[in-house]
């Protein structure tokens, strides 16, 4: 059961958010849908919501239409969510990991989903999405990269707060590709990369300059000298220990960048592949991509707990607005018991 100060909070998101709803009735239905997600246990559909928020069949035709008749615009919802998350907490770092959608149903035929996620000390939130289709013809020849800046770009665009570290914690990416891909590029980034990565040492003072073109598993294996423990907390009270080594390396694209290792065995070779634009200490970029984590964990239970994967119709569109809708229930979820 949520505080007072939990429902306060809650009706000033509302009000912000849905602000941009041409209609009352929009609006309500909004604030309808979002409750409902937050009460209806097990899968959410518009039936088993307008059940669990005291409706009959007509409220689940107008939950219905809503979501996938409606022509209302999900993108200043999401930029509105997004500014109220800002004014409230203080932004660390964007997330942007994929989601799997359902193998069953009418989902909409993708070879990835993802989300952007606002991460703050006390916050993990979503909150923007995109579908890479392949074969949209609205679309025509958008690559996996371009898809992630875009969503990216939404989000970031979307807050007043001064630039914030994205970190790209998706593993079918061409990493080095995404952090060369303008605007991307210009935007603090570190991205998860494959041990096969091709780079160049960039360090004459360290062994394997001059060596051409080398894999980030090679790359690294020259340097486990350089190797220094680094404590960092996932949640628990006792701090966990990894060792970690940044090196200067260059893309193929021939973009300066920082190759980042984790190792949590010296004996093995690293677990954690990371690149960035970033001159950050290795403690530092390290600890960064301990936000995705934090995502991970927390989006096993905001899935369950606000339907992001139970979207079942066939409609893009209706896609993006439930996805939008339930992304207000997860900022609602994550309110603070006592406003701090």
């Amino acid at each position: 059961m949520r505080t007072l100060v939990q429902e306060d909070a809650a009706r000033d998101m509302y009000a912000t958010v849905f602000a941009s709803l041409p209609r009352r009735d929009q609006r309500q239905r909004a604030e309808e849908y979002v409750q409902g997600l937050l009460k209806t246990p097990g899968r959410k559909s518009f039936r088993s919501i307008a059940q669990h928020t005291g409706g009959d069949s007509a409220a689940e035709q107008r939950l219905h239409h809503l979501v996938t008749g409606s022509t209302w615009d999900w993108h200043p919802v999401r930029a509105a969510l997004i500014e109220w998350l800002a004014a409230t907490n203080p932004l660390s770092a964007w997330v942007v990991q994929p989601m799997p959608l359902p193998r069953t149903g009418g989902a909409p035929n993708s070879r990835q989903s993802f989300g952007v996620w606002f991460v703050a000390p006390k916050v993990v939130t979503p909150v923007a999405w995109r579908l890479h289709l392949p074969d949209d013809d609205t679309v025509p020849d958008e690559t996996y990269e371009d898809a992630i800046t875009a969503a990216v770009l939404e989000a970031t665009r979307s807050t007043p707060t001064p630039q914030r570290p994205v970190v790209l914690d998706v593993r079918d990416v061409d990493t080095p590709t995404a952090l060369t891909h303008l605007p991307l590029a210009e935007l603090p980034t570190i991205a998860r990369t494959q041990p096969a990565t091709p780079l160049r040492m960039a360090d004459p003072a360290l062994p394997g300059y001059g060596a051409g073109t080398r894999s980030a598993r090679e790359t690294l294996a020259a340097v486990t000298a350089l190797r220094r423990p680094v404590e960092w907390h996932d949640g628990t009270p006792a701090p966990s220990v990894s060792l970690a080594a940044a090196v200067p390396v260059t893309t193929p694209a021939r973009r300066p960048a920082l190759l980042l290792g984790e190792w949590t065995d010296p004996r093995k070779p690293p677990a954690h592949f990371w690149v960035t634009n970033m001159r950050l200490p290795a403690p530092v970029l390290l600890r960064l991509t301990k936000h995705t984590d934090r995502v991970t964990r927390t989006a096993v239970t905001r899935a369950r707990q606000t339907g992001l994967r139970d979207f079942a119709g066939r409609s893009l569109t209706g896609w993006h607005r439930h996805l939008t809708l339930a992304s207000v229930a997860c900022a609602v979820a994550a309110l603070p018991p006592s406003g701090t």
